[in-house]
């Protein structure tokens, strides 16, 4: 467990020792979860640090029609919901969800103050995380401003292109990920990237897409 938490973005660079002495210090437990069953509902107040020490879970929001949003996977070592442990409004943003059998690490919001106030490393690696989840965030907003499929494609493309002279792109989700990543149906998606490759934008061959015509896209998020 200790070498899982050493590679969590909050620990890393701690050895795993390092990180057993930690946490020898503060009051911690590890809870176990069921595939399906609910970790947190959304508006729970955050009053833990939440690390993923084993499995997966998911985090989806639910809107008034009952179509479910994924907004993310988070599969161990990865922290849940840390960036809203302080603040005023210190809630969860989502409904959290086991992906599969997993175990979290919760470590109380004051003995985890504590931790960081000890261990300044700890307190730099999580104010990077939670500047990393801010950009995360301002770019999946970004994304959902974009009323059409077609201008959601678009731009997911060109940000993972980074640059122009990049045109062959491996895609790291599947495409029922990137349906629930753009908060569409799969059919939907799938007829998209169709018209596209018919239109001569792009070419895809399974999670390769090829760019063809990158004038195209730009005009499709202006």
């Amino acid at each position: 467990m200790f070498k899982m938490i050493s590679m969590s973005p909050i620990f890393k660079g701690l050895s795993e020792t390092e990180v057993k002495e930690l946490l020898e210090n503060v009051h911690h437990n590890i809870r176990s979860y069921s595939r399906g069953q609910i970790i947190a509902q959304r508006g729970e107040e955050v009053n833990n640090l939440y690390i993923v020490v084993e499995g997966s879970v998911k985090g989806e929001m639910v809107d008034f029609s009952g179509k479910i949003l994924k907004v993310e996977e988070m599969h161990a070592p990865m922290p849940v919901a840390h960036a809203f442990i302080f603040g005023e409004y210190n809630i969860f943003p989502v409904d959290v969800i086991a992906l599969d059998n997993c175990k979290i690490l919760y470590i109380p919001k004051i003995e985890f103050l504590e931790l960081m106030q000890h261990e300044t490393r700890v307190l730099i690696k999580y104010l990077n995380s939670i500047s990393n989840r801010a950009q995360f965030l301002s770019n999946k907003l970004w994304l959902l401003s974009f009323k059409t499929i077609k201008g959601k494609i678009a731009h997911y493309l060109l940000n993972i292109s980074k640059s122009n002279t990049r045109t062959t792109l491996i895609l790291y989700k599947s495409h029922q990920e990137l349906a629930e990543f753009f908060g569409v149906t799969r059919p939907s998606l799938a007829r998209v990237l169709a018209e596209l490759q018919e239109e001569g934008v792009i070419y895809v061959n399974r999670r390769e897409v090829t760019i063809l015509n990158r004038a195209k896209l730009l005009e499709m998020i202006k």
